[in-house]
């Protein structure tokens, strides 16, 4: 998927780019598969903001997409989609009965192609199987964590796991970030790259674009007096005078890992993403 670079007619312009959408044949969503979705701007059940810099934007409507896909083991693609609520493009299938449903769309699918699921599918992208039918090597996304709760690993735009070895019940996923992790053999997952691989090299452009996705402006705090930040005050420049950047609240921030060190799943985990 090529990018659109424009002319540079202005200086948000100069550097610009946006999708070409090339890959895309329909236009507007499926009536019955999308739902309400209700602005929240950051705050919490209190009216408290809990999440800075939210706020605006244009409205969306939530595509239900099957995760699962249980919907039905054979289905046709009959058309691929843009979903505002994700980076990756979403395929519309529609089985024999005449039901249809949502996918997120692998990258080489496209209308009339159809799409099986179940242990018996060929190792063909967009095809869903248990990992252990798939062989080793495969590429595969949308991989689930836990048998029957549908995919929760692998689902953003031009994303791939590789399917590593297979040892007893469990099987070895190299992820995207370089971690190495224990998954069940009777997960399901896709075969196939997530579609919109390029969208990381498109260029916003303008600040009144990130107002379009509901993003509000962020203020430095450096540049905030002393009672505002711990970064605040001096004259002119100055540095954060601390050991490390601190947060508003002058908690850590910038590096400190979060992750709880009795986690429950570390066991799961073969080789982390930082490790050499």
């Amino acid at each position: 998927m090529p990018t659109i670079k424009y002319k540079p007619t202005t200086p948000a312009r100069r550097h610009m780019t946006v999708p070409s959408f090339e890959e895309l044949t329909k236009f507007k969503p499926e009536k019955s598969l999308i739902e309400i979705k209700k602005k929240h701007s950051g705050r919490n059940n209190f009216g408290r903001i809990t999440v800075r810099h939210k706020g605006g934007g244009n409205k969306k409507k939530y595509r239900i997409i099957d995760f699962k896909r249980t919907s039905a083991e054979k289905a046709t693609v009959i058309g691929i989609e843009y979903d505002p609520n994700r980076t990756a493009y979403i395929a519309l299938l529609k089985d024999e009965a005449g039901n249809k449903s949502y996918i997120i769309a692998p990258v080489g699918v496209t209308d009339g192609d159809v799409l099986y699921t179940g242990a018996d599918a060929d190792i063909k992208v967009g095809n869903t199987l248990p990992i252990a039918n798939i062989p080793v090597g495969t590429f595969i996304h949308n991989i689930e964590l836990y048998p029957g709760k549908g995919g929760q690993l692998v689902r953003s735009a031009g994303a791939q796991a590789q399917l590593m070895a297979k040892e007893g019940s469990m099987a070895q996923v190299r992820l995207p970030s370089g971690e190495v992790r224990y998954i069940r053999m009777d997960c399901v997952a896709t075969i196939g790259q997530v579609s919109n691989i390029e969208h990381d090299t498109v260029k916003i452009g303008k600040a009144g674009k990130k107002r379009h996705m509901g993003v509000r402006p962020t203020v430095r705090g450096s540049v905030m007096n002393p009672c505002d930040h711990p970064h605040g005050g001096g004259e002119g420049k100055s540095p954060v005078g601390r050991p490390g950047p601190v947060t508003p609240w002058g908690k850590p921030a910038l590096g400190l890992k979060t992750r709880n060190k009795k986690a429950r799943t570390d066991k799961f985990i073969v080789k982390r993403r930082n490790s050499k």
